[in-house]
């Protein structure tokens, strides 16, 4: 749709689809990790909502990565704005927000 884009553009679009399809990767590896070598936390099930959280996250990143690859090609095939992403933050305050609450755990678990 639209017309052929400079090539740079559509490669750059290209490169920052695969970091973030790496990013789902990581958090995906992430999760299983903790699955598989975290001890029992003192919190009960704490290690499995880590893993699953992670887990969910990787594949939402992926997801999104697809969406936003595709939204951006689009715009730039039409010549229009490319599309705004909140994403990024979304993530960092996510990211943070859940380091935060296992700093918390950790502490908890220390003073038991």
């Amino acid at each position: 749709m639209g017309t052929t884009p400079d090539y740079r553009f559509s490669l750059a679009n290209e490169r920052t689809f695969l970091a973030w399809l790496r990013t789902g990767l990581a958090l995906i590896a992430g999760g299983l990790a903790a699955a598989q070598f975290l001890p029992t936390l003192p919190l009960v099930h704490l290690r499995e909502a880590i893993a699953v959280a992670l887990l969910l996250l990787g594949g939402a990143v992926a997801i999104r990565a697809v969406d936003h690859w595709a939204r951006t090609e689009r715009a730039i095939r039409l010549g229009e704005e490319l599309p705004a992403s909140r994403f990024p933050a979304v993530l960092a305050l996510i990211v943070g927000l859940g380091a935060l609450s296992l700093v918390v755990a950790v502490l908890a678990g220390a003073m038991t």
